[in-house]
């Protein structure tokens, strides 16, 4: 492994010798089978825009169909999950997350982490500090940050998904080809190096939230990459617990599959709403009119298909002993109009409570303030137990067609709703190149999920020449003049990153070309180290 980077203050303490070691171990056994599934990715989503329909696997009928087989279930310290906070890793979004009164903190180095060098780095040194209780932080106006909280959440930590690329670091092989580090090899192999013995003798962990996969033979890989890891460091085997997203399509045909191949390490899995509707969109852009959504806020949980799906998350969960996790709650609360807010912490309550009542272990939340709701939903029906495991679901019946079922949605699109996507679009990803991953955009912390919603929406509206409510077709030269309208209007803020935001917006939303991610191209391309990207 090479550096191709200026060291920080204390990034030698995470970029050993060692660690780097662990790391060329790392690439030398598993980054050839991480190329494999990404071209198995591409040829699979060539399938489905040929006219291919996802279905269960017949091959695999077997592992669904056997009663008998459990996943090892929640390690020490994550039997209870009611409410789980979500954020980045920066120092003081990780103080806050220890004293926010959650159950668990999804330390996450992906869709909330805009992947600086300065922040990647800085993350892990966060991390390292907070699981030896030596964390804190002085802000630029002097304010001083420290845990005070009693019991601090559980660590769940979530490294960047398989498609990604670490630029900093690069990796030569046996014969000599050198190309850049995996991001998930990397993010996932610094923190376990240096923190697995250290979360085993505080008995909470090593645990890690797996992202964006595809389908089995992904998790397969990283049950591999779990059992290799606890060898090499000598580690006892299943000390690693992992919860899988399903926020793909193709993952949620094959979530018993999924738990079936990280049996030995899997506690749970996650109904990641936000990216599983970009992946419906991503997968089916082409498959007609018929696979055209609504704008974002008519997609709520209690539509025909994510019904289905988080219905049959539940079931296929509680059936091996797996933890069932909801959806995020991203209501930033507003201390300035008290009418919006409690509408809002209102709707957060009926989606908790409705999870609370289908069965669902715990849910997500992106602010402090919302736990005390979130937490009350789940009070009410988990009472003193930690979970609700017991809950079976033996009622659920979910068919491969229900799934993908668009059938009886509204699809109404309104100019206020195209216009929101390219302003989110646009906003999310300036405030990404500054290096803020997380970005409070009209009352709602957004990510790169609901980014990646927003700009293959305005893709697919385009495509299919969708006309709005108010009757006006949207067009390429529609959408162009209203992110020309926004960058104008952006560009007042003094932010120097709004026009190559704008420029990665047309990439990714008015080329005819469609990325599988933004993040790849924007990564590769403006992603530049300024000091005004590192984070604090």
């Amino acid at each position: 492994m090479t550096i191709r980077a200026d060291l920080d203050e204390r990034f030698d303490e995470i970029l050993t010798p060692a660690s780097l070691a662990f790391l060329a171990r790392l690439h030398d056994q598993f980054a050839g089978r991480r190329h494999d599934r990404l071209d198995a990715r591409m040829r699979f989503r060539k399938r489905i825009e040929n006219g291919h329909d996802l279905r269960f696997l017949p091959e695999t009928r077997s592992i669904r169909e056997n009663t008998e087989w459990r996943v090892a279930g929640a390690g020490p310290g994550l039997d209870d999950r009611r409410v789980e906070i979500t954020g980045p890793t920066d120092r003081k979004m990780t103080i806050n997350a220890l004293n926010s009164g959650a159950k668990a903190w999804l330390a996450d180095l992906e869709d909330a982490t805009s992947p600086t060098w300065a922040n990647v780095i800085g993350g892990q040194i966060s991390l390292f500090d907070a699981i030896r209780g030596q964390i804190d932080f002085v802000s630029e106006e002097g304010k001083e940050y420290r845990v005070t909280a009693e019991e601090t959440p559980t660590i769940i930590m979530r490294p960047r998904g398989w498609q990604l690329v670490e630029k900093h670091l690069w990796y030569t092989d046996r014969a000599g080809h050198t190309s850049p580090a995996s991001a998930s090899l990397v993010d996932f192999g610094l923190y376990f190096f240096h923190n697995a013995q250290a979360l085993i003798d505080g008995g909470r962990g090593p645990y890690f939230y797996l992202p964006k996969l595809e389908n089995h033979l992904e998790a397969r890989l990283w049950d591999d990459i779990f059992t290799f890891s606890e060898n090499a460091l000598r580690i006892p085997h299943g000390s690693i617990r992992a919860t899988v997203l399903i926020e793909t399509i193709s993952a949620a045909f094959e979530m018993d599959e999924i738990l079936y191949e990280l049996r030995d390490h899997a506690a749970g899995l996650n109904a990641g709403r936000w990216d599983y509707i970009f992946s419906l969109i991503k997968n089916y852009r082409c498959r007609g009119r018929s696979y055209v959504l609504p704008e974002r806020s008519l997609i709520t949980m209690t539509v025909p298909f994510m019904r289905a799906y988080t219905e049959l998350l539940v079931q296929t969960c509680h059936k091996r002993g797996a933890h069932a996790i909801g959806g995020m709650s991203a209501f930033i609360p507003n201390r300035r109009d008290p009418e919006v807010t409690e509408r809002a912490l209102a709707k957060v309550a009926d989606d908790k409570r409705r999870e609370a009542n289908d069965g669902f272990d715990g849910s997500w939340v992106a602010h402090p303030d919302l736990i005390p709701t979130a937490r009350a939903e789940f009070d009410a029906v988990l009472g003193d137990r930690p979970n609700q495991l017991e809950r079976q679901r033996p009622e659920v019946s979910v068919t491969a067609r229900e799934l993908i079922d668009l059938s009886g949605i509204e699809k109404t699109v309104t100019d206020a709703g195209l216009r929101s996507n390219v302003s989110i679009a646009l906003r999310y990803i300036e405030s990404w190149l500054r290096g803020t991953g997380a970005a409070a955009i009209d009352n709602l912390m957004e990510d790169a999920a609901t980014a990646e919603i927003s700009r293959s929406q305005i893709w697919q509206w385009i495509r299919y020449g969708i006309v709005t409510e108010e009757g006006t077709t949207i067009t390429h030269a529609l959408v162009e003049s209203l992110l020309q309208e926004e960058l104008r209007a952006m560009q007042r803020s003094g932010s120097d990153r709004f026009d190559e935001a704008a420029e990665i917006v047309k990439m990714v939303a008015l080329e005819e070309d469609f990325p599988t991610f933004l993040t790849i191209p924007a990564y590769a391309q403006y992603l530049v180290e300024r000091p005004a990207a590192i984070a604090a």
